[in-house]
């Protein structure tokens, strides 16, 4: 329980956290009851403390419909059995944030398309190399089509460079085994995203930061966790 809070206040703090659940376990009727009882409480003047009381009395009589086991009526058969009042000033406090809450307009659906372009983004500016150092580094050769190959709108086709040996070396035979496993031809975005993000089954890094570092056979099996799992 927090600091100066009593059971009646531990009830409106967790009809807070739940009020998604609230909402599911009541019907329209009691949920519209509910609300009604807790305008109330809200505009009940602080410095009465048994208009609080008999007001928050109220709300708890909308709330007893919950199903036992819910965290909202834990608490509130812990009021019952213990007779505890809730505190005047912290108890309307907390209904007109609930209420606020509940009269605030839902947050709008993410921008899906500004959430792939930021993440395109973020992946071109990884190092990577153009077309015509790629198949230098193939020796003239075309690149091999596992190979992850972004289009950048300013720079064109871009090779991230991590897919490539050091010192100007040709392409990490684990490298197109894994982008075989993770369709990168299909999917080049997610293939790149797998190689330059965290990843909990190699210890958190990111796996184009483990080549050469981690075993060959742990990033394909990594890759293979994830290609099973989709």
């Amino acid at each position: 329980m927090n600091q100066g809070e009593d059971g009646g206040a531990k009830v409106l703090r967790l009809v807070h956290e739940h009020l998604d659940s609230v909402r599911e376990q009541l019907s329209d009727e009691q949920y519209s009851q509910l609300l009604t009882r807790l305008r109330a409480l809200a505009e009940t003047p602080t410095s009465d403390a048994r208009a609080v009381r008999r007001a928050f009395q109220n709300v708890r009589l909308a709330l007893v419909p919950l199903p036992f086991g819910h965290p909202v009526r834990e608490a509130l058969d812990a009021v019952r059995l213990t007779g505890t009042a809730p505190v005047g000033d912290l108890a309307v406090l907390r209904t007109r944030v609930l209420l606020a809450r509940i009269a605030a307009p839902p947050d709008p659906p993410p921008d899906t398309a500004a959430i792939i372009a930021a993440a395109e983004d973020r992946l071109l500016r990884a190092p990577a190399l153009s077309a015509a150092e790629v198949r230098t580094r193939c020796a003239g050769a075309a690149p091999p089509p596992e190979l992850i190959r972004l289009a950048d709108p300013d720079l064109g086709d871009r090779y991230p460079e991590f897919q490539f040996e050091p010192g100007g070396g040709g392409p990490h035979e684990v490298v197109l085994e894994v982008n075989r496993v993770l369709l990168a031809d299909a999917d080049p975005w997610g293939a790149a995203e797998w190689w330059l993000s965290r990843n909990p089954w190699l210890g958190g890094g990111p796996p184009a930061d483990l080549l050469g570092i981690r075993p060959d056979r742990e990033l394909v099996g990594a890759a293979l966790v994830l290609a099973e799992g989709s």
